[in-house]
Order: C-alpha cells, then structure tokens, then sequence
C-alpha cells in the first residue's frame, strides 16, 4: 500500500504481489475449507476492500464460489479444471511404468513416455533396457517436436491450426544433416506417421541416435502423449525399428485403454 491507504498495483511488482496474494487466498481456503473476506484480509495482512477485490477476481475464473448468504468463501470448480491437466500427465505415467519396464525388457532399448509442453515435447518418465546402461536421462528435458519421434507423433494429430501455431512459435531448426527443415517435408512425414500408426527420426535429433514413437490416447480419443523407443542407430536401425514397431503400438494400444480409451 501507499501512503493514502491504497494499493500502487501500477509497477510490475505490484502485479506479482497481486499473484502472490491470490495463490495465498487459495492456500488459505484449501486449509480451511472456507473463510469470509476479514477472515482472508487478516490472514493476507491487507485492508478488507483488497481482499474482497481479490476474492472477486478469483471468483470471475471460477478459481473459488461463495456460499450464499453467508458470505465464505470456498474453492470453486475451475481449481478441478487446472488440476485436470496435471492428473492426466500423472494417470500416465502411473499406468504406463509397468508398460515401458515390459517394452525396454523386450526390446533392450529405452522406452520413454512424452507429452508436448508449449512448442517442445518434454518427457514424463524413462526406463532403461538392458542394452541401454549408458543412455541418457530424458526425463523433464525438453525436446524439438519436428525433430523427435515424440514430437511428431504429437504434431501428427494436432488440428492444422493448432499445427500450424506450433511449428511457426517453434520454427525447424537443423539439428543434424537429417533434420527436416522444410515445412513441406514435416507435412508429407506426418501423413505417413497417421497412415502407418507410429513415427521414427532416423539421426535427425542427435547423429547416432534413432528412436520410433505410438500415439497414446485419452478416454475421449484425443492424443495425449507419445509412447518410445530409442538407441544407437548401430543397434536400432530402420529396418529394426520398422521390425519392432507392431510391439510399439500394442504397448500404446494398451496404455491407451487404461486411460479409458476404448478405441
């Protein structure tokens, strides 16, 4: 607050301040279950007025609900709506630990599991096969999509203008000699990643590696994440991969069915 008594909110910090305080309101009503608004002013340490204003602003976004005349104040629905997104990426990695641990025992390779995180495909879990003790670790990085299995089976099923907003925010940078850059040949491999059911990067990412990528589906059909496979191209060559890709896809298929789809 200023001298007057009120509230500057005109300086960037002001702004952050005001974030600060509505994740603090929401804080405050998940511990108690509800409060009015001098209960939420006290406990913020902010003149009653600010707090009705931020209970206001939470309440347009359906972020928290009053309880009819009695003027408290509890979370409202839209906190469901937020969570709903980070459940799903949970209810997948849960259901498709066990898959992957089977994958990369059969396969040898290292099996991950991808969701796309703005314009970049990031990786929600990993396990090793056999043959794969020195690989990397891939989970929480973020990845190209165009240049990725992952990415492009998530691209593959995106609508055009959903496609079209990513791959502009994006862009195709050349990663290797092998990198699609053009966004003719992205389209023409992502009708064949829809045709055949699965994708591949033969050393497009990073020279040596090769990797193949299913889609896996929600409940509602819609693609939610990518199930892969990937190891030295010495090893897990195209021949290989194409050889492979039917165990791939059964392993998707079935992750796809525990998240409700029944397609």
């Amino acid at each position: 607050m200023n001298s007057n008594g009120t509230e500057s909110g005109g300086t960037s910090g002001g702004g952050v301040q005001s974030v600060d305080r509505a994740v603090t309101v929401l804080e405050i009503l998940a511990q108690r279950g509800e409060a009015g608004v001098s209960e939420v002013a006290e406990a913020i340490d902010v003149h009653k007025s600010t707090a009705f204003r931020l209970l206001g602003a939470l309440e347009a976004h359906g972020m928290v609900e009053q309880e009819g005349e009695r003027g408290k104040y509890r979370l409202g629905f839209g906190i469901v709506r937020l969570a709903g997104a980070v459940t799903g990426r949970i209810d997948v990695t849960k259901h498709g630990r066990g898959i992957c641990e089977r994958l990369a025992d059969k396969l040898g390779e290292t099996m991950n599991i991808a969701v796309l995180e703005s314009h970049h495909v990031i990786n929600l879990d990993q396990v090793r096969g056999q043959s794969a003790i020195t690989a990397q670790n891939w989970v929480g990085r973020l990845t190209p999509m165009h240049c990725t299995s992952s990415g492009k089976v998530l691209l593959a099923h995106l609508t055009d203008t959903r496609r079209d907003e990513l791959v502009a925010t994006a862009g195709l940078e050349r990663m290797t000699a092998r990198t699609l850059t053009s966004r003719q040949e992205l389209e023409a491999e992502l009708v064949r990643v829809r045709e055949q059911g699965y994708a591949m990067t033969v050393e497009e990412y990073e020279e040596g590696l090769n990797a193949m990528a299913a889609p896996v589906r929600s409940g509602e059909g819609r693609v939610v994440a990518a199930l892969s496979a990937s190891g030295p191209a010495f090893r897990l060559t195209e021949e290989r991969m194409h050889e492979l890709a039917p165990l791939l896809v059964e392993g998707a298929d079935e992750l796809s069915r525990r998240l409700g789809h029944l397609g």
